[in-house]
């Protein structure tokens, strides 16, 4: 059977997450966040916020981030390399396995991403995360 999704629909059931930091609780996020359906090893979500993500990786394959309205700096750390890219509106990247990847949105974002799981989040705010134990 074919998994069909509104994105205006899904998207217009989330509230803005104004503010968001490396360090806000799952009680600030819960609204701005949803799971939409199971995809591969993994899942597609969607999101909305303003601000700061956590640093994040996905050990189990690459993950892909569609901008849907708004636009974010996407922060990423790979193993050979720091980068840093600007994405807006109609966009996609593909954030590459294990790499260390952060969102900032400061005017806010709406994002679609097809996740494999599991995520490893660091809910601490740092300039790098490989240098958290």
């Amino acid at each position: 059977m074919v998994t069909v999704i509104d994105f205006e629909a899904e998207f217009a059931k989330l509230t803005m997450l104004r503010g968001r930091t490396p360090t806000s609780s799952e009680e600030e996020r819960a609204g701005a966040f949803a799971r939409l359906a199971p995809y591969r090893d993994g899942a597609v979500f969607t999101a909305k916020f303003a601000g700061v993500s956590a640093w994040e990786r996905h050990p189990n394959g690459d993950e892909i981030v569609y901008i849907v309205d708004g636009s974010t700096t996407l922060h990423l750390i790979t193993a050979e390399e720091r980068e840093t890219v600007s994405l807006r509106a109609g966009m996609m990247a593909i954030v590459p396995q294990n790499a260390w990847h952060q969102f900032e949105a400061p005017d806010g974002v709406c994002v679609m991403t097809a996740t494999p799981q599991p995520t490893e989040h660091l809910r601490v705010n740092v300039e790098d995360p490989r240098t958290v134990a």
